[in-house]
This record gives C-alpha cells, structure tokens and sequence, in this order.
C-alpha cells in the first residue's frame, strides 16, 4: 500500500497496466491536497491455493479496495479510478457506496465494450503478440505528449521517468491481458443506476484520447445520476501523469465543491 499526503482521504486506482508506479505524476500532484491512497493490481488475489485460486474479476478488485482502506484506517474517501482502474471504482460505489463520499472517473473504458479483433488477438497469445501491442502505444500517444508537453526538454523528462517506471516496475503481460478481458466481459451499466456519491468524469480532448474514445467515457454522464463532466485540456488518454498538477487542480476542485455544497 501507498500511502502519501495528508487531508481528505483519495484512493487512486491504476489503468490496465497494474502498477502504481506508472502514476506517481499524478500521486505526487494529488498528495499536495489529499492523503492519497493507492496499490498495484497485481497485487490482488483470490481466496484458494495457486493452482485452483481464480483469476480476480471486478469484484476481487473493488473489495481489494475496501481492504485497503481498512488497513489505512479510513471509512470513507474519493474514489478515482483512472482508465481501467475506473471501472473498478464504479464497481466499488456500487458495491460499497458508504463508503464512496465521491467518484471520480478518468478517461474509463464504456460500460461494456467489444474489444477489436488486434485486440483481441493480442489477448489469446499475450506473450507472443504483447510486445507487439506495446511496440505500437508510442506511436499512438504521440500527438498526446507532443501537445501535453509542448516544449523538448519536458517530453525527454517525462520520457526518462516513464523508462525508469518500466524497469523498475515490469508489467505482467499475462495480468495486462486478464483485466483486458474483463474490459470486454465484465458490464457495469447496472452499477451505475445505483451509485449515490457525487460523480465527475474527467476526459481528455476528443482528437487527442487514442486508446479510449471520449465518447465511450461520456456515456457515464448518461448512466450515473447526476455525473458532471471536466476536460483536461491539450491531453487525452495520459492527462493524469502528463499534466498532473492541471488534473489535481480539477480533482480538488470537485471535491471541495461538493463538500462545501453539502455543509
């Protein structure tokens, strides 16, 4: 567990990748305003020994969450879920909504999705054609850095922390392939109907977001009463660890707003 910061208790959930450590921008921005909590999922198991225990499915990991919090001693935080780590959050305000005083996702996959076949290609052999997949992630969120960061000497250091973050925290094609597949099978439009906290979509700029249609996270504001919508400028998919002063300043934001709405 992660533990960083001081004030209103956030927990922040990782994207498909697993690791926490992909998202240290945003958890060092966030912990100038919050006590931000966060973990790897990786690190989630289910009940059972290594050869029969099953593959943790969002259940797993929203009550991972909750787990979380108990060891951190917290009742109640924001819960931000960033891209697949959104789905997850929606998950937990449905399945442990008092303990969800606010919902905060980010660039998430829709409710249900129907993965393309490369993808789907790639999830069948992991080993064989995930670095193949993750050959191609630069070329994709190029115009994303190159906007998000305009200047050279920025982009080279944010290059040099995103190299140290693979080597220092590899990723588990296998794991990667296993939340993919959630993605596609797992629905949370049910959840939606029945979440209560005060909920903010956060999305990138449509032509930027290459990885998740902004249209396909929009659809929340539809599913979830009440949900307000926030873009991160001159970002799409990466807005959290590119520009994450810019995305805790929206996050605060929300936060204090509803807080002080509700005083």
């Amino acid at each position: 567990m992660i533990d960083r910061g001081s004030g209103p208790p956030l927990v922040l959930i990782p994207g498909l990748q697993g690791r926490w450590e992909y998202m240290r921008p945003a958890v060092d921005a966030l912990s100038a305003f919050f006590r931000v909590l966060t973990f790897s999922l990786d690190d989630v198991t289910c009940a059972g020994s290594e050869r029969t225990r099953p593959t943790p499915d969002l259940n797993a990991h929203a009550d991972a969450v909750a787990a979380l919090m108990d060891d951190a001693g917290v009742e109640q935080a924001t819960i931000c879920g960033v891209s697949f780590g959104g789905m997850i959050a929606v998950r937990f305000a449905a399945r442990h909504a008092a303990r969800c005083s606010a919902l905060v996702l980010v660039s998430t996959p829709r409710s249900r999705l129907r993965l393309k076949p490369r993808h789907q290609m790639y999830l069948r052999a992991p080993w064989i054609l995930g670095p193949l997949f993750l050959a191609e992630t630069p070329f994709r969120l190029r115009p994303e850095i190159l906007t998000a960061i305009p200047d050279a000497k920025g982009r080279r250091a944010f290059s040099l922390r995103s190299l140290r973050a693979v080597i220092g925290a590899p990723i588990s094609l296998s794991k990667m392939a296993g939340r993919a597949r959630m993605i596609s099978t797992d629905d949370v439009t049910g959840d939606c109907a029945g979440i209560t906290a005060p909920t903010l979509i956060i999305t990138g700029e449509p032509h930027l977001d290459h990885v998740v249609p902004v249209d396909g996270s929009s659809e929340y504001l539809r599913l979830i009463p009440n949900a307000r919508a926030a873009v991160l400028e001159r970002t799409g998919h990466l807005g959290s660890i590119t520009r994450p002063e810019a995305f805790a300043a929206i996050v605060r934001a929300f936060t204090e707003g509803h807080r002080h709405a509700a005083a």
